[in-house]
């Protein structure tokens, strides 16, 4: 029987090679197979050329030919010369890895558990010449050091003395101990933007060979992009052939998108955030500026910090890596695709693979018109005791499962089987990951029915997604139609049980009750059958306490923990002072500061009045949604808006990129400079032995300002009162039946 598929590249030839396991501890069994390339077209899009098929596919719809050939050569010449005649309504599934795995139905991974993956941590130590950042293209800047570490036991390539020769000779040790080590994922924290580009720089002046991949091939570089929320993040992508790149700094943004609770996206503070680090552990930190000294002077500690920087790596890695790595035995998808692809482009695979095997003509994607949302409303104001939450399990996906009905444009109803597939996959690993008699069983489970949660609630954002192949606006407006109905139902069913409801959103409803709060599931016997079958209600958490601040904007208490939902509480834009000040009044409201911010705030007015407050505390952190070149490109050519982060990244060097974080202040108004972007410093300019380096005091006790007029009233402080602040005594905030209350 063959062994599970491990690594995976279509070459130039069409050849395909693939990695296998062929038992654990034993090196992965290359063999060499074929694919046959294919595309769809439309009804005569272009003629057939030598070596080159075209077939007609049954049904209605936009591609209704199929294209084959019998060699990628003969392939990529057709698909050329289409190009080079302007031929349009042909749709080619890249990369070819992908291809392949479709015609055979095979999937990476399959059958192969987490803990057989091979895996490698990679980081790197670099010296700097100057002082400065270190900067590979830099003649007398180099690596110090490679760290690997591949299932758990680390292995440490140092620079033997800082000269070229030593350097080039770690870099070839570097091809020998990735060749010999064999892993199936290199991973790394920023490795493409650093690691692996810092390495390809300094290969690239020494003359050695990037033989980082499997099959005897060499690293590949691109530029490339990947959507984070509404920005961009750009980066020099690195393909090795049979092999995945994983990068958690990547990773970490995306698994931030939802959660949005991280301040920052650096390896320390991630590694803390996921518990991968805890007080407990003697971590050994060094400043960036004291790594090269470290690297001379004390070897131990310089070891000790690249260690834990690799442990640092594998435990967050250990977090964010398994969904994906199940995703791929879902998808006809490469590991390093799957992780840097969304939800849509993955889908569409599953559908082509269905419609390519039955030769069924293919849709184009659809344009979807806007429609209505979920139900998201706020009922009060205010804090509250006694706080239950209720959430309907996958609602959009119960609902289109309830309703049994296929994108209209879904010939060969694909959608509906194959998302109640998927739940029924997703339901026998939940039961597995809690009662599995191993614990490596329920952890695999666990990641698996997690990844398959994503999947199944994806389904419904496929269908409203114009680029989505069989998107259906009106079926997805529908099921938002019924969902606002069913929320509302719940509403009223539990307002009926004496509840007061705080907010609902979109599958799940927070409430306050006294009589409930110690037997939640009493509560959820009484509202649950207000449900059709195949909709499950579920309760979801208690809470000693919320806070309400304005819809999709709240603060929850469990325990000495307080959880922030929504942008106005956790935007990552706002500047430290404010931040902490909030932070400060949310744990007042909640019970857990007693002092109340009031005297902070007062401080806050007199230190920055007298310019004493830290310039870091004032400073704005942005990321950069362009490259600061292209920017400043924009600005000549006489474009717009100017932005003071943009701005500020110009004064840098070297210059960050785009996706990257830039940190800045504002000087005082002068004439003709009175906008941000025209005071904006980045905060290494700051000097407070220079006057003219200085703060603008007056725009940040404006902010302080600001800040009063949106939570003044919840602590009874008045707007500006001047240098300290006017405050008036804590006015309750009692909400209606008087179950809320100001603690």
């Amino acid at each position: 029987m063959s062994g599970a598929l491990c690594g995976l590249w279509v070459d130039d030839e069409g050849r395909v090679f693939t990695a296998r396991e062929a038992g654990e501890g034993v090196a992965r069994e290359t063999r060499i197979e074929t694919l046959r390339p294919f595309a769809w077209q439309a009804a005569g899009a272009f003629a057939p050329g030598e070596g080159v098929t075209i077939e007609p596919l049954r049904g209605e719809g936009f591609f209704t030919e199929l294209v084959h050939a019998e060699t990628l050569a003969q392939f990529e010449a057709w698909h050329a010369a289409a190009k080079a005649a302007g031929a349009r309504g042909i749709d080619v599934i890249r990369p070819l890895e992908s291809q392949w795995l479709l015609q055979t139905r095979a999937r990476l991974y399959d059958g192969l558990p987490f803990a057989r993956l091979r895996r490698c941590q990679l980081d790197i130590e670099t010296a700097s010449e100057d002082g400065a950042f270190s900067d590979a293209e830099k003649p007398g800047d180099r690596v110090l050091a490679i760290g690997l570490r591949c299932g758990g036991t680390n292995r440490f390539l140092v620079l033997a003395e800082e000269t070229d020769a030593a350097e080039k000779a770690l870099l070839g040790e570097f091809n020998a101990a990735l060749a010999e080590l064999d892993p199936d994922t290199i991973e790394g924290h920023n490795i493409f933007k650093f690691d692996l580009d810092y390495l390809r720089q300094r290969a690239k002046r020494h003359k050695v060979p990037l033989a980082w991949g499997r099959f005897g091939q060499k690293a590949k570089f691109r530029t490339s992009r990947l959507k984070v929320a509404e920005r961009w993040v750009d980066f020099p992508r690195c393909d090795l052939p049979g092999r995945t790149v994983i990068d958690t700094y990547l990773l970490v943004q995306l698994h931030d998108i939802t959660a949005r609770e991280l301040q920052g996206y650096g390896l320390k503070e991630v590694a803390v955030y996921f518990g991968v680090t805890t007080d407990d552990d003697e971590r050994t930190y060094l400043a960036g500026d004291k790594i090269a000294a470290a690297y001379r002077e004390n070897r131990d500690m310089f070891i000790a910090y690249l260690g834990d920087d690799l442990r640092e790596t594998q435990g967050v890695a250990d977090v964010l890596l398994p969904t994906y790595f199940e995703q791929v035995k879902t998808f006809p998808i490469l590991l390093q695709e799957a992780a840097l692809r969304g939800s849509s482009g993955k889908i569409d695979l599953l559908f082509q693979e269905e419609y390519y095997h039955a030769r069924q003509a293919c849709p184009v994607p659809p344009e979807v018109a806007a429609f209505e949302g979920g139900y998201t409303r706020s009922f009060q104001e205010g804090v509250f005791k006694h706080v239950l939450h209720f959430d309907v399990a996958s609602l959009y996906p119960s609902l289109l499962l309830l309703m049994d009905r296929n994108p209209k444009n879904d010939a060969l109803g694909v959608f509906i089987p194959l998302l109640r597939r998927l739940r029924e996959y997703r339901l026998t690993y939940k039961q597995i990951a809690k009662t599995g008699p191993m614990a490596e069983e329920r952890a695999e489970a666990q990641a698996r029915q997690a990844s398959f949660k994503i999947l199944i609630n994806s389904f419904y954002g496929y269908l409203g997604f114009s680029g989505a192949r069989f998107g259906d606006g009106e079926l997805a407006a529908e099921v938002t139609r019924r969902g606002r109905e069913l929320l509302q139902s719940l509403i009223d069913g539990f307002a009926a049980e004496g509840a007061l409801i705080l907010e609902a959103d979109t599958d799940g409803i927070y409430l306050s009750s006294e009589a409930y709060f110690e037997r939640p599931e009493a509560l959820l016997a009484k509202v649950a059958a207000l449900l059709p079958a195949g909709i499950e209600l579920e309760y979801d958490g208690s809470y000693s306490a919320m806070w309400c601040y304005k819809a999709k904007n709240y603060a929850l208490r469990e325990g000495d923990r307080v959880i922030l939902k929504g942008s106005a509480l956790r935007s990552r834009g706002i500047e430290p002072f404010l931040k902490g000040l909030t932070r400060h009044l949310i744990r007042h409201l909640l019970g857990l500061e007693a002092e109340s911010p009031r005297a902070r705030l007062a401080g806050l007015r007199r230190d920055i009045a007298a310019r004493e407050a830290p310039v870091r505390e004032l400073a704005k952190s942005e990321v950069l949604s362009m490259n600061p070149d292209a920017y400043e490109r924009m600005i000549a050519e006489g474009g717009k808006p100017r932005r003071a982060s943009a701005e500020a990244a110009l004064r840098m060097s070297p210059r960050p990129r785009m996706g990257e974080r830039v940190t800045y202040y504002l000087v005082p108004k002068t004439k003709g400079q009175t906008s941000d972007w025209q005071r904006a410093r980045p905060i290494a300019e700051w000097d407070a032995a220079r006057p003219e380096t200085a703060y603008d005091a007056k725009t940040y006790l404006e902010k302080l300002d600001d800040w009063l007029e949106r939570y003044g009233a919840f602590i009874g402080a008045a707007a500006g009162g001047g240098e300290a602040g006017a405050c008036m005594p804590s006015v309750p905030l009692v909400g209606p039946n008087g179950q809320g209350e100001l603690f």
